[in-house]
C-alpha cells in the first residue's frame, strides 16, 4: 500500500511542478502566440522518474493544466497527448539505456530530441487543422 501512495504523491507532485515550470518563465515566440518555457524539462524528468505510464500522466496533465490556466483552452487536449507521449517515449529511451554507464545520459538527450520532434510535429498537425497549413508552417 505504501508503494501505491508514494506513486500517487510523486505523480501529483510532478504534475504540479510541470505546470508551475511551464507557467513560471514564458518567453513569447513572435507571431505565433506561443512561448518557450522550462516545463518540457519536467515532462522528460516525469518520464524518467515515474516510468512510461506515470510520466504520460504527470507530463501530459501538468502541461495541459498550464494551458488551461494560461487561457490556451483549444490546446488542452492536444497538449495532454503530445506532452504525455514525450514523457512516455523519454521514459522508454531512458530505460533502454539504463545501467549502461555514460550511455544512460544518451537516453536523457534522446528524450530532448523526442521532445523537439513530437512538439514541433504534433502542434504543426494540430494547427494545420485549426488554422491551415500556411499558418501552421509559419508558427514553427
Amino acid at each position: 500500500m505504501k508503494s501505491n501512495v508514494k506513486k500517487i504523491v510523486m505523480t501529483a507532485l510532478l504534475t504540479a511542478l510541470t505546470c508551475a515550470a511551464t507557467m513560471s518563465i514564458r518567453i513569447p515566440t513572435p507571431g505565433t502566440g506561443g512561448y518557450i518555457h522550462p516545463g518540457d524539462a519536467l515532462v522528460i524528468l516525469s518520464g524518467i522518474i515515474l516510468g512510461p505510464a506515470g510520466g504520460f500522466l504527470a507530463g501530459g496533465a501538468g502541461s495541459a493544466l498550464s494551458d488551461l490556466l494560461g487561457g490556451y483552452f483549444i490546446y488542452v487536449p492536444i497538449t495532454l497527448v503530445i506532452k504525455g507521449l514525450v514523457a512516455l517515449l523519454s521514459a522508454l529511451a531512458f530505460q533502454k539505456m539504463a545501467g549502461k554507464g555514460k550511455r544512460q545520459y544518451a537516453g536523457v538527450i534522446l528524450g530532448g530530441i523526442i521532445d523537439i520532434c513530437l512538439v514541433a510535429g504534433g502542434y504543426f498537425v494540430c494547427e494545420s487543422f485549426l488554422y491551415g497549413v500556411g499558418a501552421a508552417a509559419a508558427s514553427i
